[in-house]
């Protein structure tokens, strides 16, 4: 999506202008504002979040605040049209920069998954697809699978609904990262060589021969997220030979054998879970983006936490949400204006909300 740029007035104002401008806005809608900060936002967003968290559990934070009026949503795109999806017809959702989106949401769009669908069902005859989308997905796939039968994920909960998608079916379309559903399918004993093909959307029958997709228990869609991609082995061995006993911790987007040679493997949620409730003196070697792991490192100095990745990697869409488009749209607020606001349409927003409800069903 198009954003404008800022007015010339916010270019060059420095972070404690901003940092005071922005409290003193919060402060003049008091409880008609709640901001929703995701983990991979630099600190001069965090720092004036009211709630912190992965994709979905902010979607619920905001649910959880009915008599909010804004929801701001220091995110990406395909966050703030969940956050949309499951909050009440009263409450406005806003994204700072409509620039903010996702590469991997990005790799997979309806027409395509639209034409695949199709292809896939010309090969398999009777038996039985059901799609499961991760929540990184945008709001018309999310309809989609809601239509079809299928369900939305988490990287936390995708086991679960991945197991309950193959009792309802035959397989199981995976869309839009291929990692995620290779790593989800591996934990549940399915072998990623002879029961899993990827799916690539340019090529006919995805690049595969009708036999293959007869076989496969998964179609994975080639998409990947461009930060868990830099992941390596490489890394991980250099990590465990630098800092003796260190745990290595990394995100399911990461590829399956970075997530073979890691300890652990999880969320973000999962992730920061995981190194708070660690003793003192722990050592966690972490491949996910980097402010999530600088954060932890500044917040828990007891520990040694380092990133797997010594070239640093962050987010480069989420790092769009600059603390100068914060305060322009608060400021905006104050002065009665409305500024980008997400908003699915009714026929889209209906179908997703079935796929995000079944979600809540199966994995609850």
């Amino acid at each position: 999506m198009y954003q404008e740029p800022l007015p010339a007035e916010y270019i060059n104002l420095s972070q404690e202008e901003i940092d005071s401008r922005t409290r003193a806005a919060k402060k003049a809608l008091g409880s008609r504002l709640v901001i929703l900060g995701h983990h991979y936002q630099r600190d001069e967003i965090i720092a004036h979040a009211d709630f912190r968290g992965d994709s979905y559990k902010l979607a619920k934070d905001a649910a959880a605040v009915p008599d909010a009026e804004f929801i701001v949503f220091c995110g990406v795109h395909f966050m703030a049209e969940s956050a949309d999806i499951l909050t009440g017809p009263n409450q406005k959702v806003i994204l700072p920069n409509l620039a903010a989106g996702c590469s991997m949401a990005d790799m997979a769009n309806l027409f395509q998954v639209r034409s695949a669908w199709k292809q896939i069902h010309e090969v398999i005859g009777q038996s039985t697809l059901v799609p499961v989308t991760y929540i990184n997905s945008a709001a018309n796939l999310k309809a989609f699978v809601g239509e079809h039968g299928g369900t939305v994920c988490t990287s936390t909960n995708a086991p679960t609904a991945v197991a309950w998608a193959l009792e309802q079916g035959d397989k199981v379309f995976f869309f839009p990262d291929q990692h995620l559903g290779r790593n989800t399918g591996a934990k549940l004993g399915y072998d990623p060589e002879t029961e899993m093909v990827v799916w690539d959307p340019f090529k006919p029958l995805g690049g595969n021969t009708p036999e293959s997709i007869q076989a496969a228990k998964f179609i994975l869609w080639k998409g990947h997220c461009s930060v868990h991609k830099r992941f390596t082995i490489e890394q991980i061995e250099k990590a465990r030979v630098d800092y003796p006993g260190i745990q290595v911790l990394v995100h399911p987007e990461c590829e399956l054998e970075v997530v073979n040679a890691a300890d652990l493997n999880g969320s973000t949620e999962f992730i920061l879970k995981a190194v708070t409730n660690s003793p003192a003196g722990s050592k966690w070697a972490i491949g996910t983006e980097i402010n999530l792991v600088s954060r932890l490192a500044k917040e828990q100095p007891d520990k040694t936490i380092i990133c797997l990745d010594p070239e640093i990697c962050p987010c480069s869409t989420m790092y769009r949400i600059h603390p100068s488009f914060l305060l322009w749209t608060l400021e905006n607020l104050v002065a009665g204006n409305l500024v980008n606001q997400i908003v699915v349409p009714e026929k889209i927003r209906a179908d997703a909300l079935v796929a995000l409800q079944r979600m809540l069903t199966v994995c609850a």
